[in-house]
């Protein structure tokens, strides 16, 4: 019997104890990549990467999202062709309690402000 053909289509992501807070302030300091973050946190679930209309090339939104991925703030999943994308919230709240909700705040407050 073989495996699944889904197998060879994992993505690799940090265990929770390898999130480290210097990756995930990184990968935050980003404002593509916070943009996509803060699009995720106001949704139940998951979004495609075809659902984000960024103002990037699609080699560039690939990398955003892998640095999201590598740094444990997303999690990267296939569903049938389509990559779907989910916040790892309630991982990063554990380790890093406030920080999110913090930032997503601030970012917040941020685009309201002309210019932002």
């Amino acid at each position: 019997m073989s495996s699944p053909a889904v197998s060879n289509r994992d993505l690799p992501h940090p265990a929770s104890d390898e999130i480290r807070l210097e990756g995930v302030l990184h990968a935050l300091s980003d404002p593509m990549r916070l943009r996509i973050v803060r699009e995720l946190a106001g949704v139940t679930g998951e979004l495609s990467c075809s659902d984000f209309e960024l103002p990037v090339t699609k080699s560039t939104t690939t990398h955003h999202f892998r640095v999201l991925r590598e740094s444990g703030v997303i999690r990267q999943v296939y569903r049938g062709t389509a990559k779907m994308n989910g916040l790892r919230r309630d991982e990063l709240d554990a380790l890093f309690p406030g920080l999110m909700a913090a930032l997503l705040d601030a970012a917040a407050r941020q685009h309201a402000r002309p210019g932002g």
